[in-house]
């Protein structure tokens, strides 16, 4: 009896794994010039991609939060792909409050670019419990910058993604969990000093991160969170110029990381998709 209980067990567990996937992906209302903070345009250029693996089901919902939360209560993992800070769509009370809960229950949540950014207090700790990380005002910064990537990690969401560089509005100096508990980096670089030359303010610079880039610190752009409680989480900072969803590598990690995220297996050679020009200059905002 006891036997057959632990195959029914690893069947249950290998169907749940290979179960098809909800992935929602939550874009931001238009903001910044125009190929800039393409929330909606990016969003649906990755669900296009997402659409095309067998096993996974992707929704847009645009302008900043679903107008029908059952779509978050179906999910198996959520992108908040949006500005941030204290307009950050996540961080109303209720909200807060419904995304701890699908965490709880293991959905699996993902921010990108200014979506990792929120206020320090209960919005941060709430983003630490859900991916493990964030842009915190004071601390963090958002330079613009040529970030070289040689060395990739070895990690389901960098499966099939080679080195690469591009330029982005790369965010560094984030707020981790204590000791990095849980966190994986999976972008990790030293920046140049140009990228903290500004005067000290809110993004720009301060003395812990002049600290840092001087003593050559690697800082993580990119991370995954496996929460202690169960479920899955990332941070993604760069995706504020669209033409770089065009960069294979670029939205391979992205793209790896939702399906992850979701609980799904990625394959050995990660998500593979092609993305039209055509594709690439849809759906952009009127700006």
């Amino acid at each position: 009896m006891k036997l057959l209980l632990t195959l029914f067990l690893a069947g249950l567990s290998l169907w749940t794994a290979r179960a098809d996937k909800e992935i929602l992906l939550i874009a931001g209302v238009p903001s910044h010039g125009p190929g800039e903070h393409e929330f909606r345009a990016g969003c649906l250029l990755l669900a296009d991609c997402l659409q095309k693996v067998p096993g996974i089901h992707a929704t847009v919902a645009s302008n900043g939060w679903p107008s029908d939360e059952r779509l978050l209560r179906t999910a198996n993992a959520i992108l908040i792909y949006a500005d941030g800070g204290g307009g950050h769509p996540a961080i109303p009370p209720a909200r807060m409050k419904l995304l701890d809960e699908l965490a709880a229950s293991g959905v699996g949540i993902g921010t990108a670019h200014y979506g990792v950014e929120v206020p320090a207090g209960p919005p941060g700790f709430a983003m630490l419990r859900w991916t493990g990380g964030y842009f915190e005002p004071y601390w963090s910064v958002n330079p613009t910058w040529v970030a070289r990537f040689d060395r990739l990690p070895k990690h389901p969401v960098t499966q099939g993604v080679t080195p690469f560089q591009i330029e982005d509005e790369w965010y560094y100096h984030m707020r981790f969990t204590p000791e990095l508990a849980g966190v994986t980096p999976i972008l990790s670089v030293v920046p140049p000093v140009e990228t903290i030359r500004q005067p000290d303010g809110t993004h720009s610079s301060n003395p812990w991160v002049r600290s840092d880039v001087a003593r050559g610190v690697p800082q993580i752009l990119m991370w995954t969170f496996d929460r202690p409680t169960g479920g899955r989480g990332f941070g993604f900072t760069g995706g504020h110029y669209h033409k770089n969803w065009g960069n294979e590598s670029f939205r391979r990690l992205v793209l790896n990381a939702l399906v992850w995220s979701a609980g799904a297996e990625v394959p050995p050679g990660g998500i593979v998709s092609t993305v039209s020009p055509e594709l690439l200059g849809a759906n952009q905002d009127p700006k």
